[in-house]
């Protein structure tokens, strides 16, 4: 039940000036990605502020996502909550409007134990017929996906994959090491594809590749062809617009250098609001040695 192996993006969720999502913007985003080799779209995720979507919101734009995509690269639904029955409910609904995955966040806030965090993976997975991407980012929930906790996961049917966001890359390591070819890892930090490549890793979902889809893609496509001294270039060829891209809380950076793209990514959903001066000005120069301005 692979999903997809190279560059998934990351999508930003555009709003119009009243606030709305604009799917005129998000239409052309997805074209967009899928003319520079975009592997997979991953909807409605970190990058695409679905913490501030309302459910309905959220459903309908992974419906439109679905429709746009056409079956051209999968679409992957951003799905969980920090409230099992209330994540399930998510689940059921991006799988009836057509989502290819599921990329299932870890509960967040009231958190769980270990033996908990199981339970709800196994709740979230069962809940649907589709494959399940674990999504583990402590950074944002509090809540690290222990690698003895994927290895038994691994052995649940639709639970496929885990997009590894700790930022460690001993517990890369310590996951492929347990699951092998049971699991499939992609990387949750654009500064670290390579090295999780090099562990047995299948790809990336990228913030990255909202704006530098073809190089992202080309990134991973190389290192999977051999080509690991091409791979090495323009992974650290894009290292400055990286952390530029990080410079504030994601997605603030990438919405703002989408902008300066011509590509409408709009408005933020408070509490995110616009970038300051000083990092602003530094991802411009980030994108204009880039050459994406």
């Amino acid at each position: 039940m692979s999903i997809f192996t190279g560059s998934g993006v990351a999508i930003v969720t555009p709003f119009d000036q009243g606030g709305s999502v604009n799917y005129d913007a998000l239409g052309k985003m997805i074209d967009f990605q899928i003319e520079n080799n975009t592997d997979a779209i991953i909807i409605c995720g970190t990058t695409g502020e679905a913490s501030t979507l309302s459910d309905d919101e959220q459903i309908e734009t992974i419906k439109f996502a679905v429709e746009k995509t056409n079956k051209r690269i999968p679409v992957i639904a951003g799905a969980g909550s920090n409230d099992t029955t209330h994540g399930k409910e998510l689940c059921k609904r991006a799988e009836n409007v057509g989502a290819d995955a599921l990329l299932i966040v870890t509960p967040y806030y009231n958190k769980t134990t270990p033996s908990g965090l199981k339970k709800y993976f196994e709740n979230m997975a069962g809940s649907v017929n589709i494959p399940v991407i674990m999504y583990s980012v402590k950074s944002r929930t509090g809540l690290n996906i222990p690698p003895k906790i994927v290895k038994e996961l691994s052995s649940v049917e639709n639970i496929v994959a885990i997009k590894e966001a700790s930022g460690d890359i001993s517990q890369v390591a310590e996951i492929s090491a347990l699951c092998g070819d049971d699991i499939d890892i992609y990387s949750g930090n654009d500064d670290q594809i390579l090295p999780v490549l090099s562990l047995g890793g299948k790809g990336v979902i990228s913030v990255l590749a909202n704006v530098a889809p073809k190089n992202t893609h080309n990134m991973i496509a190389k290192f999977l062809d051999g080509n690991i001294e091409e791979a090495k270039k323009l992974q650290l060829e894009a290292l400055d617009l990286i952390n530029s891209l990080f410079c504030e809380v994601n997605p603030i950076p990438v919405k703002a250098a989408l902008n300066m793209m011509g590509m409408d990514a709009g408005l933020y959903r408070e509490p995110l609001v616009e970038m300051e001066y000083n990092n602003y000005e530094r991802l411009k120069i980030s994108m204009k040695n880039y050459g994406l301005i």
